[in-house]
This record gives structure tokens, C-alpha cells and sequence, in this order.
């Protein structure tokens, strides 16, 4: 599948009407939630006839972009019943077999019991701004021990010093493949000008 085709079909994915604001909930653009997937792919051969999990999927882009790219299960995990809601809503509209979601809070996910479980993870986590500091931190240190292969996730590029350290602290290797310009729309009251740029990095955690 080509990227225009494959950033064609994530625009059919609905989004979240009111997203809350303590959740972080901004979703993941087509453009890049295509890039991704379409690296994570095409590069490293981490999609196809593999076990997914999706941290913080949300409303699916990520989660539908690896079950088109024929994951042989995705699998999202989420806190929110409402994102849950349009989740399956756009599972149905598919019509993708290989996809499941679990309703759960990431941070307080009983670990042990899916240690290695998936061969690749997926994020685009909280950025850990405002209320939820170092959240983004639990979500990686959560989907590295998931992961039997790689995970692969969205950081904001000022931490990329703080997150290295993490990385050899806990012993997997840290590859930026790319850096994005992340484009947050004014979703929220608070947010004055009509989108905010963020300089974001697309890394790929491979676990040793």
C-alpha cells in the first residue's frame, strides 16, 4: 500500500467530538499517523502478521492504520469510554477482523502479565504537560515492557535528552527516525491561536 493510500483511508477514521482536556486527547493527524505506520512497516517489517498493542489509542488511528497494514492483531488499550465508543464505531465501519480494545488506565496496567507479550508497540502518548507530569514517561517505561521486538512513539524533541537517559537506564536502544512538526489545532479553550506547532520526535525503542 502506498502512503497517499494509506493516509487517504486514516481520513475516514472519526475523532473525538469533545476531547478532555486532563486526558491530553489530541488526536493523531492522518499525515502522521500514516508516516509512522507506514515506516514502522515498510523500514523495520514490524506490522505485518505481528501482535500490536496501541497505548492510548484513542479513537483508532493507529490501531486501524496497523490492521489495514495487516497486523495479525492490534490491539488498543484505552482509559476513556467515549473514545472506546468511537473506537469501535470506526472497527465496525472498516470492517477489520484483526482489531480488539481494552478499556484500561496505562499507568496502572498490571505489567507482569503482558511482559513480552506483543511483538511491537504503538503510541502517540501524552506529552506530560499541564496536570499529568512524567506521564509520558510511564507510558514508555509500560509499552518497552510489553514489547518483545520494538516500540515506536511520538516525544516532544526538548525531551529527547531526558528520554535517552531513560533508554540506556533501562537498557534498549534509542533511534530518532524522525522529527515532526506535530500540529496541535485549537481544540481547547485555552489554546489562542488556531494550532500550535510542536517539534516532536517519531523514535523507535528497540528492545535488546
Amino acid at each position: 500500500m502506498k502512503l497517499k493510500e494509506l493516509e487517504s483511508c486514516l481520513q475516514q477514521v472519526d475523532v473525538f467530538d469533545e476531547p478532555k482536556i486532563l486526558l491530553e486527547q489530541y488526536p493523531t493527524s492522518p499525515h502522521i499517523a500514516g508516516c509512522m505506520l507506514y515506516t514502522i512497516h515498510n523500514t523495520f517489517d514490524d506490522i505485518k502478521g505481528k501482535l500490536v498493542a496501541d497505548l492510548g489509542c484513542g479513537c483508532g488511528v493507529l490501531s486501524i492504520g496497523a490492521a489495514v497494514l495487516d497486523a495479525g492483531l492490534c490491539v488498543g488499550f484505552e482509559i476513556d469510554e467515549d473514545a472506546i465508543d468511537v473506537f469501535k464505531g470506526n472497527v465496525e465501519e472498516f470492517e477489520l477482523p484483526n482489531l480488539d480494545v481494552v478499556q484500561c488506565d496505562v499507568c496502572s496496567l498490571e505489567t507482569l502479565s503482558l511482559a513480552k507479550k506483543f511483538d511491537t508497540v504503538i503510541m502517540n502518548p501524552p506529552f506530560g504537560t499541564k496536570h499529568n507530569q512524567g506521564i509520558d514517561m510511564t507510558f514508555l517505561k509500560t509499552a518497552i515492557s510489553m514489547a518483545k521486538t520494538a516500540v515506536y512513539s511520538l516525544h516532544k524533541t526538548s525531551t529527547r535528552e531526558h528520554i535517552q537517559k531513560k533508554a540506556n537506564d533501562w537498557n534498549v536502544k534509542m533511534e530518532v527516525i524522525a522529527e515532526l512538526r506535530y500540529d496541535l489545532p485549537a481544540s481547547y479553550k485555552f489554546h489562542k491561536k488556531k494550532s500550535v506547532d510542536i517539534q516532536v520526535d517519531f523514535i523507535r525503542f528497540s528492545i535488546k
